[in-house]
C-alpha cells in the first residue's frame, strides 16, 4: 500500500468511501487522469459523470478563476448576483416547459431531488411518492428514502414510498426483480388512481441500478398516466442528462416534458452544483424551506454557466452520440474474442453505456467477475466502475475522442479476457468492496 493510500485510510471517514481499486490521482487533463508516479489512466467514469467536460477544461478554468478573484459573497441565500440569476435563466432557456417556472440551486443531485420531493408533498398536501426499485436519487433525506439502491443496502425506506419494478429489456419479468412495461404501467396506474400520490420520480435511464435502458416509449406512457391523474412527474437527469445520452436531455428521447427536472454532477463541471427546474407553484413555497448557506455561490454558478454554454455551443450531445456509438459498436464487436461469452449485453445511449457480465452457463449476473474486470482495467490503464452488481458503467467525459474510444474497447476487452481466464488476483480484489 502506498503512503498516500495509507494516509487516506488513517484520516478519511470510511462512511464516504466507495472503492473498487487503490486509485490515486494527482492531476488530470481531458479524459486522462494522472497518478503520483506519472502513469496516465483513461477515465471511463468521469467521476460518476460529474467531470462531464473532462479534467481541466479551459472554459471552466476561466470561469472559476474570474469568479474566485471577484466573488461577491459566498452564496445566494440572502443576496442575488449575476451568475446565480444567470444560471437560473440559462436553465429555463434550455429545459422545455410551459407556464411560470422557477429554478432551485443547490450543491448536489441529492439535495435537488430532496427539495423537489418535499416541495411536491407541500404543494399537493399528499405524502406518497412513487419511485422505482434499484433507483438512486440521493444520499440524504427523502431522496435517500426513495432510492432503491440504498433500500437494497439496508437503509430505511421512506414510510410513504412505493417502489415499482423498472422495465429491463435484457431481463424481462415478472420475476420478482424486474417487470415488462405493461406490468410496470399497470402497477403505476393502480397507485396513481388512488388519489394519494404526491409525485412520481424516475430516472430516464436507471443508472446505479445497472444502467438499464427502458424500452422506447416507456417514459412517455408513464408521463401520460401521471398527467391523467394530475400527479407531478420528476425526471431525475442528475447522472444521465445534459448531453450524455446523445441528446441534451435524456427525457427528450421519448418526447416528454416532465413537470420537474433535476440536475447535478456534470452541471458543476466537477464542483458542487445542482438544480431543479419546475412550476413556480411548486418550487416557490414554503419560503425559506430549503436553505443552504453557500448554494448558488458565485464560483459554482459561474462554472455551471460555462458548462451549459460549452455543452450547447460545442454540440457535445451530437459528439456523445457519435463517439458513444463507436464505443458501443466496438464492445459488441468483441464477440468471438477470448472471454466474450461473459458479456451478456451491451446497451446504452450516447456515452452512457452498460456492459453486463454474466455466467455463460446460466446467463445469471456475475458480480465477482465484474469486480475483477474493473480491477484489471485499472491495472491496464483505465478507470471504470460497476453498478447493479455486475454491469460496467461506461460514462467517460463528453470530450472523449474516437481514438480514446478505440483504446477503451481494447482495455475492456483485455480486462474481461484476463478475468475470465483467472489471471486476476481475486484475493487482492476482495480488499475493495465496491457497492
Amino acid at each position: 500500500m502506498s503512503t498516500l493510500y495509507a494516509r487516506d485510510e488513517a484520516a478519511v471517514a470510511g462512511i464516504e468511501k466507495l472503492r473498487f481499486f487503490p486509485l490515486e490521482v494527482v492531476s488530470g487533463h481531458g479524459s486522462t487522469l494522472v497518478t503520483p508516479d506519472g502513469r496516465e489512466l483513461l477515465d471511463l467514469s468521469a467521476t460518476w459523470t460529474a467531470s462531464g467536460l473532462g479534467h481541466g477544461h479551459p472554459a471552466i478554468v476561466e470561469a472559476v478563476t474570474r469568479a474566485v478573484r471577484t466573488a461577491p459573497g459566498s452564496g445566494g441565500l440572502s443576496a442575488v448576483h449575476p451568475d446565480s440569476v444567470g444560471l437560473a435563466e440559462d436553465l429555463l432557456a434550455v429545459v422545455p416547459g410551459t407556464g411560470e417556472r422557477r429554478v432551485y440551486l443547490g450543491h448536489a443531485g441529492s439535495d435537488a431531488n430532496d427539495v423537489a420531493l418535499r416541495a411536491c408533498r407541500h404543494a399537493t398536501g399528499k405524502r406518497t411518492v412513487i419511485a422505482f426499485e434499484h433507483s438512486y436519487h440521493g444520499g440524504v433525506g427523502i431522496a435517500m428514502g426513495v432510492s432503491g439502491v440504498h433500500v437494497d443496502a439496508g437503509a430505511p425506506a421512506d414510510p410513504d414510498a412505493v417502489f415499482l419494478p423498472y422495465p429491463n429489456p435484457f431481463r424481462p419479468g415478472p420475476d420478482g426483480i424486474t417487470a415488462d412495461v405493461d406490468a410496470c404501467l399497470t402497477l403505476a396506474e393502480g397507485h396513481l388512481s388512488g388519489g394519494s400520490i404526491a409525485c412520481l420520480i424516475v430516472e430516464p435511464i436507471l443508472s446505479d441500478g445497472g444502467l438499464v435502458v427502458p424500452p422506447d416509449g416507456f417514459l412517455a406512457q408513464l408521463h401520460e398516466l401521471c398527467r391523467r391523474h394530475g400527479v407531478p412527474l420528476i425526471c431525475d437527469e442528475v447522472k444521465m442528462g445534459l448531453g450524455r445520452p446523445g441528446t441534451l436531455h435524456a427525457f427528450t428521447h421519448d418526447g416528454v416534458e416532465p413537470d420537474i427536472v433535476t440536475f447535478g454532477k456534470v452541471l458543476g463541471g466537477g464542483l458542487p452544483l445542482s438544480a431543479a427546474v419546475g412550476p413556480a407553484e411548486i418550487l416557490d413555497n414554503p419560503p425559506a424551506a430549503a436553505l443552504l448557506t453557500t448554494a448558488g455561490n458565485p464560483v459554482c454558478t459561474a462554472a455551471g454557466r460555462a458548462v451549459l454554454a460549452t455543452i450547447v455551443g460545442d454540440d457535445l450531445p451530437a459528439r456523445a452520440a457519435t463517439v458513444g456509438g463507436l464505443l458501443a459498436d466496438g464492445l459488441r464487436a468483441l464477440s468471438g474474442s477470448p472471454g466474450a461469452d461473459r458479456i451478456g449485453d451491451v446497451r446504452g445511449r450516447g456515452l452512457a453505456i452498460g456492459l453486463e457480465l454474466v455466467d455463460p452457463s446460466s446467463g445469471e449476473r456475475d458480480p465477482r467477475l465484474a469486480a475483477q474486470v474493473v480491477y484489471r482495467a485499472w491495472e491496464l490503464g483505465a478507470v471504470v466502475y460497476y453498478v447493479g452488481g455486475n454491469v460496467l458503467e461506461i460514462t467517460p467525459p463528453l470530450v472523449l475522442t474516437e481514438a480514446e474510444a478505440a483504446r477503451a474497447v481494447e482495455i475492456l476487452g483485455e480486462a474481461v479476457a484476463d478475468a475470465a481466464a483467472g489471471r486476476v488476483n481475486a484475493e487482492e480484489v476482495a480488499r475493495y468492496a465496491g457497492w
